[in-house]
């Protein structure tokens, strides 16, 4: 398929955060209140639909859009509907980032370094540039980052320091999803090669029984979902009273998906001195609470510089009434272009459907949401980024802190549930240094 010019104007992602910025946390008071074949030329029409003559879909109308089958979806109107679609465009040349700080700087453990070193970390990034020099100090810390900017090790380097400097030292990260879990482990692992003392993941859909015993050795990191370091603290199996250290990563996707509760118990299970990290991607009044009551005087550090990704062109696909979007899905999904395609979709029975059906078509494709086990997952995950694969159908599990290399489209099947949502579904490709698109199929009446 030849793409063709985008005809759209840029209208997402607007400036929120500029460069990298730290202030003291101050809260707030209290009490605030068509045709059946895919074109083979044309590319994005000019429409918004894909395809230039003929295009799939209408011109934009003021008739509102059909609604789908969740509460709170965003993308129902024409205003909503134009945020989907972003013309990649450099007129200006944004400014290039230069650290204050080099990895040698830092007094870290000599040995780390060299793990460092053998990783190829070798410029920071911002958020490992203001961050680390506060987590050595032993300060809170409130990082706002979007995924994608290095966080992870942002928080694992300082602290593995501290493990090293601090006999009996432990750390404890929370994580949203299963998969950004057993990805910080594998982080840590790295970055702790040869350093004598050891991490483990603590998540559902997995085998409590190996976590249990894993305990019994006293881990100097565990890393876990609420939902599981909740139910092994229930079992007195995990005990909170020797850790001093908690990360709470991706703090918002975890309110998000109603983890509130549980991280509040899990907080209140350990030593009321403690050292916290805190990142989150956004700031809302939720996590401004849970900042105050479980922070000491943190330091803020954003490095937010837009909504949508800069390297990511967006755009919609319009599925006039009477046309079956899955036809649509499976003709895009034949072109060579697209190469790694990530489909979100809002169901876990519609994801596992959709990606059963594309494989019947012969377009190898896995699946990901919150039925599977832990391993399942974990091996759709591992068949995509290896490219046994080349589409992966999944829910918003996959949708934060998730590094799947060279994701050449995200294409949003079903609408998001909101923006926010939208921004990290999109935020999987157009990553590391490398373009992405990002296509939603907006369906008429």
């Amino acid at each position: 398929m030849q793409v063709g010019r985008w005809n759209h104007q840029s209208s997402g992602g607007s400036s929120s955060h500029s460069g990298g910025s730290h202030r003291p946390y101050s809260p707030r008071p209290a009490g605030r209140g068509g045709p059946s074949r895919f074109p083979s030329k044309g590319g994005y029409g000019a429409r918004g639909g894909y395809g230039g003559k003929p295009s799939y879909g209408r011109p934009p109308s003021h008739r509102p859009l059909r609604r789908g089958r969740g509460f709170g979806t965003f993308g129902e109107t024409e205003a909503e509907i134009s945020k989907f679609m972003n013309k990649t465009v450099v007129t200006t040349s944004e400014p290039v980032f230069v650290p204050e700080h080099t990895f040698s700087d830092f007094d870290i453990n000599p040995h780390l370094k060299k793990n460092i070193a053998a990783k190829k970390y070798e410029v920071l990034t911002p958020i490992q540039d203001k961050a680390i020099p506060h987590a050595l100090l032993g300060q809170d810390v409130v990082g706002l980052a979007e995924t994608g900017t290095g966080k992870t090790a942002a928080f694992l380097i300082p602290l593995i320091d501290k493990v090293m400097k601090q006999k009996g030292e432990r750390v404890l990260i929370m994580a949203p999803t299963r998969e950004l879990a057993v990805q910080i482990e594998k982080e840590l692992a790295g970055f702790a090669r040869g350093l004598g003392f050891r991490g483990m993941v603590a998540v559902g859909g997995a085998n409590i029984g190996p976590q249990i015993s894993q305990l019994k050795h006293d881990p100097a990191f565990v890393i876990g979902t609420p939902g599981r370091l909740k139910d092994l603290l229930e079992r007195k199996v995990l005990v909170l009273t020797g850790f001093g250290t908690v990360v709470l990563d991706e703090a918002d996707r975890m309110l998000d998906m109603g983890f509130i509760d549980d991280m509040r118990t899990i907080l209140s299970k350990m030593r009321k001195e403690r050292h916290t990290l805190f990142f989150s991607a956004t700031m809302g009044k939720d996590i401004e609470r849970l900042i105050g009551d479980f922070l000491d005087q943190p330091v803020i550090i954003s490095v937010k510089t837009r909504d949508t990704p800069s390297s990511v062109d967006q755009d919609v696909v319009r599925i006039p009434r009477g046309k079956d979007k899955f036809d649509v899905l499976s003709e895009i999904l034949k072109d060579r272009e697209f190469s790694r395609v990530l489909v979100f979709g809002r169901t876990k029975f519609g994801v596992e459907k959709l990606a059963k059906a594309l494989s019947r078509l012969h377009i190898h494709s896995e699946s990901i949401h919150g039925n599977k086990t832990q391993g399942a997952r974990q091996r759709a995950l591992e068949a995509f980024k290896s490219g046994k694969v080349s589409v992966l159908v999944a829910t918003d599990v996959a949708a934060r802190g998730l590094d799947i290399p060279a994701v050449s489209h995200v294409i949003n099947y079903d609408l998001p549930s909101t923006y926010e949502d939208y921004i990290h579904r999109i935020g999987r490709t157009g990553r590391a240094d490398l373009k992405g698109k990002a296509l939603t199929f907006v369906q008429g009446r």
